[in-house]
């Protein structure tokens, strides 16, 4: 993992208090042991870039901070060829990163076009402050420990788990947005944003649709290409759903070593279809259980108090401990690949939606998106709230804007924090956050690939083996009612073996989603014993009303609560609590 924080004065030279004031934050702001955290540091006319990384040594190219001529380049993320190093900011290059530029006089930072590598900016009367962890931004710009909270921005957090909005959770810290580039020269500010490529129709013939899901294919490719020569097996995180599939068929086409492993128990759909795909393509495959009772009737939770503090030490309080975060390991260089953000080829948002794309039903969901259980919240949070959506439902392509909304802040904000985690371990390759595949799929028309047609033709291209191995949930959308001899490719429906469960068996059951008496007793005394934090933005006798019954019945809406609501009272930053004892979530009985 690597973070940057560039600081440029409006005046002629930075306060060695503020030098000294970034130096003694770090170890709040690195999710790390201070330990292993290294640094480097340049200094120029009224501009300081610092530069830190948990990498044990310099082997990682490029490096932390490259000289170039007049000036230094610092890259967080990854590049397809470190050689383009040399070519930064320009957001074309091959890879996921942000970068970080500075020479006399000038400092700069720039996203590239998902900004999945954040960059977060603030100023003081004296200063510019931009970094790639909002906390570290925020207490660089403090004159002491304090933490100043944006809550009204917060109640995007409770609803969604995370941020549909450029804010963050410290006051005055924004998000830089997606292809923007952000310059202070001479202590002036200036932020500039190239839009997202609009989408083409969908081609006219099947030898045009080919060739349009060639370039896509081919950008693919060539994310994972330089994986063949790392002398060992590419670690694949491999589900039964439609994204790891695919990657799954890449690493096959691309003749990359690879083995895969599945987290959940033997009944679940996600490990019986991943058994099947590993047998199909000959790769090793791992299965991962969850830790249980002796009895097997249930599954041992850690407590939420110490999974909020890891959640917000990591996410920043930009992601709800709902989600589970890829605790800390020392890092590590061996390579590592998951599906996240694959639904970029899929529509994203849009792949949420059932059969409805009039222009009333893709207007309510955007709705729906900023302002999601407006009953809950208070008059001043759900006005903040038609604030943020009203330049997405006046935007006259209703398909075009829930594709961009799901690049900016499904990927953009909760995968860039939530992303910290893995980060610590190592830097994955991530192929469907590359510059080049994310162009390639936003230039396909937003229905087309919502049809699904364009990645079962890719796994189709990579993989024709994985043909009629069925996927987790719901069948291919260009596929429903057709039948089996107007399938448009040799061969047949994929079909569910006969053996996989359903979820009247439980097997396709989670504590996350169902989470019983006990782990709600816990949630529920944290949310309602600090809804004083929370009133500014939440209707207190609703929440008191969400947690009523025995078992809470929107869990991941009780945890966004718990999320903020330990934020907001002070978790974190401070020490990790201690001594609390795991939560036994029983699994439910078949039987019933």
């Amino acid at each position: 993992m690597r973070i940057y924080l560039g600081i440029a004065t409006k005046s002629r030279d930075i306060p060695d208090r503020v030098l000294n004031r970034v130096r003694s934050v770090i170890d709040t702001a690195f999710p790390v042991p201070s330990d292993v955290i290294r640094g480097r540091e340049w200094h120029g006319r009224g501009v300081s870039l610092f530069a830190w990384t948990n990498e044990p040594d310099d082997s990682r190219l490029p490096p932390l901070i490259s000289e170039l001529g007049d000036r230094v380049v610092g890259l967080n993320g990854h590049l397809a060829d470190p050689a383009d190093v040399t070519r930064l900011p320009d957001d074309s290059v091959g890879g996921c990163f942000s970068a970080w530029l500075a020479r006399d006089g000038e400092l700069g930072a720039s996203t590239a076009i998902n900004r999945v590598c954040p960059v977060f900016y603030t100023e003081t009367p004296e200063l510019h402050v931009v970094g790639s962890r909002a906390l570290l931004v925020h207490l660089a710009a403090q004159p002491d420990d304090r933490i100043n909270h944006d809550v009204l921005a917060l109640q995007t957090m409770v609803r969604q788990g995370f941020f549909l909005s450029d804010e963050t959770p410290y006051k005055g810290v924004s998000a830089l947005r997606p292809s923007s580039r952000l310059v202070v020269r001479d202590g002036v500010r200036t932020i500039t944003e190239t839009p997202l490529p609009e989408a083409a129709p969908v081609p006219a013939s099947g030898r045009r649709k080919r060739a349009a899901i060639d370039e896509l294919a081919e950008a693919l490719l060539a994310t994972v290409a330089p994986l063949r020569d790392l002398g060992e097996p590419v670690n694949l995180a491999l589900t039964g759903g439609r994204d790891t599939r695919i990657l799954a068929a890449l690493l096959h086409a691309a003749r990359v070593p690879f083995r895969a492993t599945t987290n959940g128990l033997d009944t679940h759909p996600d490990v019986i279809l991943a058994r099947m795909i590993a047998e199909r393509l000959g790769v090793e495959h791992k299965v991962i259980a969850p830790a249980q009772t002796a009895a097997k009737d249930a599954v041992l939770v850690e407590h939420p108090l110490s999974r909020a503090w890891e959640t917000l030490r990591t996410c920043e309080g930009m992601t709800s401990a709902y989600e589970s975060i890829v605790s800390y390991l020392p890092y590590s260089g061996k390579p590592t690949m998951s599906g996240q953000s694959g639904e970029t080829l899929r529509a994203g948002s849009l792949n949420l939606l059932q059969t409805d794309l009039s222009d009333k039903a893709l207007q309510r969901r955007i709705d729906n998106t900023f302002r999601k259980d407006a009953k809950l919240f208070t008059a001043e949070a759900n006005e903040h709230a038609r604030e943020l959506a009203a330049p997405w439902l006046a935007r006259p392509n209703r398909l075009e804007a829930l594709d961009h909304i799901y690049i900016w802040y499904k990927v953009g904000r909760w995968q860039a924090s939530a992303r910290a985690g893995s980060l610590r371990r190592g830097d994955p390759v991530r192929p469907f956050l590359d510059n080049r595949v994310v162009r390639a799929a936003l230039g396909l028309d937003q229905g087309w690939r919502l049809s699904e047609e364009v990645i079962y033709t890719l796994i189709l291209r990579f993989a024709p083996k994985l043909r009629d191995v069925p996927i987790e949930g719901k069948p291919w959308r260009f596929a429903e009612g057709m039948t089996r001899n107007r399938f448009p490719w040799p061969g047949q429906l994929p079909v569910p073996p006969a053996h996989m469960p359903t979820a009247k068996t439980g097997g396709g059951w989670s504590w996350r989603t169902s989470p019983g008496p006990a782990l709600t007793d816990v949630l529920r005394e944290q949310v309602l014993g600090t809804l004083d934090a929370l009133a500014p933005i939440v209707n207190p006798d609703e929440v008191r009303a969400l947690f009523a019954g025995p078992v809470v019945q929107k869990p991941a809406l009780a945890w966004h609560l718990y999320t903020v609501s330990t934020l907001l009272t002070g978790l974190y930053p401070g020490k990790r609590p201690e001594g609390l004892a795991e939560i036994t979530v029983a699994r439910p009985d078949p039987a019933r």
